[in-house]
């Protein structure tokens, strides 16, 4: 993987939105057809995720990349390219209790008392927020 692409990933806390902010492409799961959204990166410990606040049903995405693992990662904030990669869907309670309760923290962090976003609950995250990791795919 080039330095620059290393160096867009390796977000912390201090990241912007719009340094977390990319698009994925996936296949949709009963089309078959290419699927490209935007969407919010993560990183937790030394991995990358797919995540999101809390919603009624499953994600699209989350369904496609179920379906269909591979999917492409586009960067597009500073460096550009686009990166083969693998979602690994997060099921098990207690790791996504453990990689969301980072996440919730930062929500609240940034979302302070006077933002138009509630405070995040862990548990509610842990029921209803999809989390996909994401490893990437060898390149030449």
């Amino acid at each position: 993987m080039r330095d620059d692409i290393r160096q867009a990933l390796a977000v912390d806390r201090s990241a912007t939105l719009e340094q977390r902010t990319v698009d994925i492409t996936t296949i949709g799961r009963r089309s078959g057809e290419a699927r490209r959204i935007e969407i919010v990166f993560y990183r937790f410990e030394d991995s990358i995720y797919l995540s999101g606040i809390p919603g009624p049903r499953p994600r699209s995405w989350l369904l496609n990349v179920t379906a269909e693992p591979r999917f492409i990662l586009h960067l597009k904030h500073g460096v550009v390219a686009d990166l083969p990669a693998v979602a690994i869907v997060i099921t098990a309670p207690a790791e996504r209790r453990r990689v969301l309760a980072d996440f919730v923290e930062d929500f609240n962090r940034r979302h302070g008392p006077d933002s138009e976003w509630p405070e995040a609950v862990v548990e509610e995250w842990v029921a209803r927020s999809p989390l996909a990791k994401v490893s990437f795919e060898p390149t030449d």
